[in-house]
Protein backbone atom coordinates (compact mmCIF):
# COMPACT_ATOMS: atom_id res chain seq x y z
CA UNK A 1 0.00 0.00 0.00
CA UNK A 2 1.56 3.20 -1.23
CA UNK A 3 0.81 7.11 0.77
CA UNK A 4 -2.35 7.63 -1.87
CA UNK A 5 -3.55 4.32 -1.52
CA UNK A 6 -5.20 4.38 2.15
CA UNK A 7 -7.71 2.51 3.87
CA UNK A 8 -8.91 3.14 7.14
CA UNK A 9 -8.43 -0.17 9.50
CA UNK A 10 -6.13 1.47 11.34
CA UNK A 11 -7.12 4.80 11.36
CA UNK A 12 -9.62 5.19 14.84
CA UNK A 13 -8.88 7.43 17.06
CA UNK A 14 -10.32 6.43 21.07
CA UNK A 15 -10.37 9.86 22.29
CA UNK A 16 -13.43 10.85 19.15
CA UNK A 17 -15.31 8.69 20.76
CA UNK A 18 -15.77 10.29 24.51
CA UNK A 19 -18.93 11.88 24.90
CA UNK A 20 -16.44 15.18 25.35
CA UNK A 21 -15.60 15.11 21.62
CA UNK A 22 -16.82 13.64 18.46
CA UNK A 23 -17.19 14.58 14.86
CA UNK A 24 -20.22 17.42 13.48
CA UNK A 25 -20.91 16.83 10.28
CA UNK A 26 -22.16 19.98 8.77
CA UNK A 27 -24.91 19.30 5.33
CA UNK A 28 -25.69 15.96 6.87
CA UNK A 29 -28.61 15.13 5.02
CA UNK A 30 -27.53 15.09 1.03
CA UNK A 31 -25.77 11.99 -0.20
CA UNK A 32 -22.20 13.20 0.95
CA UNK A 33 -23.14 14.25 4.47
CA UNK A 34 -25.18 10.92 4.92
CA UNK A 35 -22.58 8.66 3.97
CA UNK A 36 -19.98 10.62 6.02
CA UNK A 37 -22.10 10.43 9.06
CA UNK A 38 -22.88 6.59 8.23
CA UNK A 39 -18.74 6.26 8.25
CA UNK A 40 -18.14 8.12 11.12
CA UNK A 41 -20.90 6.12 13.11
CA UNK A 42 -19.19 3.01 11.85
CA UNK A 43 -16.16 3.75 13.39
CA UNK A 44 -18.31 4.21 17.04
CA UNK A 45 -17.52 8.10 16.77
CA UNK A 46 -20.24 10.36 18.27
CA UNK A 47 -21.64 12.34 15.35
CA UNK A 48 -23.44 15.44 15.32
CA UNK A 49 -25.43 15.84 12.25
CA UNK A 50 -26.19 19.36 11.32
CA UNK A 51 -28.98 19.85 8.99
CA UNK A 52 -31.58 22.87 8.01
CA UNK A 53 -34.85 20.51 8.78
CA UNK A 54 -34.22 17.85 11.67
CA UNK A 55 -37.59 16.64 11.11
CA UNK A 56 -36.80 15.63 7.51
CA UNK A 57 -34.22 13.67 8.91
CA UNK A 58 -34.62 11.06 11.75
CA UNK A 59 -33.49 8.55 9.60
CA UNK A 60 -30.28 9.55 10.08
CA UNK A 61 -30.72 9.31 14.06
CA UNK A 62 -29.67 6.29 16.11
CA UNK A 63 -26.75 4.84 17.91
CA UNK A 64 -24.08 7.57 18.45
CA UNK A 65 -26.05 9.97 15.97
CA UNK A 66 -27.58 13.01 16.86
CA UNK A 67 -29.61 15.65 14.47
CA UNK A 68 -29.68 18.81 15.19
CA UNK A 69 -31.23 21.90 13.32
CA UNK A 70 -28.05 24.45 12.09
CA UNK A 71 -27.04 27.02 9.57
CA UNK A 72 -23.42 26.84 8.69
CA UNK A 73 -23.37 30.05 7.66
CA UNK A 74 -24.13 31.61 10.94
CA UNK A 75 -20.99 31.80 13.00
CA UNK A 76 -23.31 31.33 16.19
CA UNK A 77 -24.86 28.41 15.28
CA UNK A 78 -21.67 27.33 14.19
CA UNK A 79 -20.02 28.05 17.49
CA UNK A 80 -23.23 27.17 19.55
CA UNK A 81 -23.08 23.09 18.11
CA UNK A 82 -19.86 22.59 17.55
CA UNK A 83 -18.71 23.32 21.22
CA UNK A 84 -17.49 19.85 22.62
CA UNK A 85 -16.40 18.17 19.41
CA UNK A 86 -13.17 17.60 18.09
CA UNK A 87 -13.14 17.91 14.18
CA UNK A 88 -15.85 19.17 12.02
CA UNK A 89 -17.11 18.00 8.84
CA UNK A 90 -18.94 20.69 5.69
CA UNK A 91 -20.41 18.89 2.89
CA UNK A 92 -23.06 21.48 2.66
CA UNK A 93 -24.85 22.86 -0.60
CA UNK A 94 -27.39 25.15 -1.28
CA UNK A 95 -28.71 24.87 -5.02
CA UNK A 96 -31.05 27.88 -3.98
CA UNK A 97 -28.52 30.51 -3.04
CA UNK A 98 -25.66 31.38 -5.50
CA UNK A 99 -22.62 29.58 -4.81
CA UNK A 100 -20.01 32.67 -5.08
CA UNK A 101 -22.39 33.72 -1.73
CA UNK A 102 -23.08 30.21 -0.07
CA UNK A 103 -19.61 28.94 -0.09
CA UNK A 104 -17.91 31.96 1.15
CA UNK A 105 -20.65 32.52 3.62
CA UNK A 106 -20.10 29.16 5.47
CA UNK A 107 -16.48 29.69 4.81
CA UNK A 108 -16.14 32.78 7.23
CA UNK A 109 -18.78 31.31 9.44
CA UNK A 110 -17.03 28.46 10.04
CA UNK A 111 -13.49 29.95 10.48
CA UNK A 112 -15.37 32.15 13.30
CA UNK A 113 -17.55 29.69 14.83
CA UNK A 114 -15.08 26.76 15.34
CA UNK A 115 -12.29 29.18 16.66
CA UNK A 116 -14.76 30.28 19.41
CA UNK A 117 -15.96 26.71 20.06
CA UNK A 118 -12.34 25.48 20.60
CA UNK A 119 -12.63 23.30 17.28
CA UNK A 120 -9.39 23.01 16.01
CA UNK A 121 -10.21 20.76 12.38
CA UNK A 122 -12.50 21.07 10.08
CA UNK A 123 -12.59 19.05 6.49
CA UNK A 124 -14.41 20.58 3.91
CA UNK A 125 -15.64 19.34 0.56
CA UNK A 126 -14.86 20.54 -2.50
CA UNK A 127 -15.68 19.83 -6.15
CA UNK A 128 -13.56 18.31 -9.12
CA UNK A 129 -13.36 21.43 -11.31
CA UNK A 130 -11.46 23.87 -9.29
CA UNK A 131 -8.28 20.77 -9.68
CA UNK A 132 -5.69 21.84 -12.05
CA UNK A 133 -5.17 19.54 -15.06
CA UNK A 134 -2.02 21.16 -15.92
CA UNK A 135 0.05 23.91 -14.21
CA UNK A 136 -1.68 26.87 -13.59
CA UNK A 137 -4.75 25.58 -15.68
CA UNK A 138 -8.27 23.94 -13.73
CA UNK A 139 -10.69 22.04 -15.35
CA UNK A 140 -13.15 24.82 -15.17
CA UNK A 141 -11.02 27.18 -17.03
CA UNK A 142 -11.46 25.23 -20.37
CA UNK A 143 -13.00 27.52 -22.88
CA UNK A 144 -15.83 25.35 -23.86
CA UNK A 145 -17.11 24.62 -19.97
CA UNK A 146 -20.55 25.13 -19.27
CA UNK A 147 -20.74 28.47 -17.86
CA UNK A 148 -23.79 27.93 -14.85
CA UNK A 149 -21.07 24.84 -14.08
CA UNK A 150 -18.31 27.54 -13.69
CA UNK A 151 -20.28 29.89 -11.57
CA UNK A 152 -20.78 27.04 -9.13
CA UNK A 153 -16.69 25.99 -9.22
CA UNK A 154 -16.05 29.82 -8.66
CA UNK A 155 -18.00 29.40 -5.09
CA UNK A 156 -15.88 26.72 -4.07
CA UNK A 157 -12.88 28.79 -5.34
CA UNK A 158 -13.57 31.69 -3.51
CA UNK A 159 -14.32 29.26 -0.60
CA UNK A 160 -10.73 27.49 -0.49
CA UNK A 161 -9.18 31.26 -1.06
CA UNK A 162 -10.96 32.26 1.72
CA UNK A 163 -9.47 29.32 4.07
CA UNK A 164 -6.52 30.02 3.07
CA UNK A 165 -6.16 33.84 3.64
CA UNK A 166 -8.21 34.00 6.86
CA UNK A 167 -7.91 30.79 8.63
CA UNK A 168 -5.61 31.22 11.68
CA UNK A 169 -2.95 28.91 13.24
CA UNK A 170 -6.29 27.34 15.69
CA UNK A 171 -7.85 26.06 12.83
CA UNK A 172 -6.76 23.41 10.79
CA UNK A 173 -8.04 22.92 7.55
CA UNK A 174 -8.56 20.71 4.54
CA UNK A 175 -10.46 20.61 1.22
CA UNK A 176 -11.25 17.04 0.26
CA UNK A 177 -12.09 17.14 -3.18
CA UNK A 178 -13.93 14.02 -5.07
CA UNK A 179 -13.26 12.68 -8.47
CA UNK A 180 -15.17 14.10 -11.07
CA UNK A 181 -17.34 11.39 -11.27
CA UNK A 182 -18.67 11.11 -7.75
CA UNK A 183 -21.16 7.66 -8.29
CA UNK A 184 -23.54 6.68 -6.06
CA UNK A 185 -23.35 3.11 -8.13
CA UNK A 186 -19.08 2.86 -8.25
CA UNK A 187 -18.14 -0.17 -6.54
CA UNK A 188 -17.12 0.61 -2.98
CA UNK A 189 -13.20 -0.03 -3.10
CA UNK A 190 -12.84 0.48 0.70
CA UNK A 191 -9.53 2.68 -0.22
CA UNK A 192 -8.91 5.51 -2.69
CA UNK A 193 -5.63 7.90 -4.21
CA UNK A 194 -4.93 10.91 -3.32
CA UNK A 195 -3.10 13.94 -5.13
CA UNK A 196 -2.90 17.82 -3.56
CA UNK A 197 -4.03 20.21 -5.98
CA UNK A 198 -4.25 17.86 -9.20
CA UNK A 199 -6.86 15.84 -11.12
CA UNK A 200 -5.53 11.98 -10.38
CA UNK A 201 -5.02 9.84 -13.73
CA UNK A 202 -7.42 6.66 -14.01
CA UNK A 203 -11.69 6.55 -14.03
CA UNK A 204 -11.77 9.67 -12.56
CA UNK A 205 -14.60 8.10 -10.39
CA UNK A 206 -15.36 7.54 -6.59
CA UNK A 207 -18.06 5.77 -4.83
CA UNK A 208 -19.97 8.34 -2.06
CA UNK A 209 -18.83 5.89 0.87
CA UNK A 210 -15.11 5.73 -0.27
CA UNK A 211 -15.11 9.61 -0.43
CA UNK A 212 -16.51 9.90 3.22
CA UNK A 213 -13.89 7.20 4.18
CA UNK A 214 -11.00 9.79 3.16
CA UNK A 215 -13.34 12.72 5.00
CA UNK A 216 -13.00 10.88 8.25
CA UNK A 217 -9.86 9.71 7.29
CA UNK A 218 -8.71 13.21 7.51
CA UNK A 219 -11.20 14.66 10.24
CA UNK A 220 -10.01 11.97 12.63
CA UNK A 221 -6.24 11.88 11.83
CA UNK A 222 -5.05 14.49 9.82
CA UNK A 223 -2.16 13.75 6.81
CA UNK A 224 -2.85 16.93 4.85
CA UNK A 225 -3.14 20.92 5.71
CA UNK A 226 -4.74 23.97 3.79
CA UNK A 227 -4.49 22.22 0.67
CA UNK A 228 -7.21 21.01 -1.86
CA UNK A 229 -6.74 16.44 -1.98
CA UNK A 230 -7.77 15.09 -4.39
CA UNK A 231 -9.23 11.83 -3.86
CA UNK A 232 -10.31 9.06 -6.12
CA UNK A 233 -10.53 5.22 -6.69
Amino acid sequence: MTDNDMRDDDMRDDDMRDDRNGLIVFGAGGRVGRATVAEAAARGLRVTAVVRDPAKYRDLEGGSVTVVRGDVTDPTSVAALSAGHAAAVNASVRLDVPAVEFFPAAAKALMAGLVDAGVGRLVVVGIATTLQTAPGVRMMDAPDFPEPHRAFSQGHVEEFELLTDGAGPDLDWLMVVPALDLNAQAPVTGGYRTAVGTVLDGPGRIAHADLARAVVDEAVRPRHSRVQLAVSA
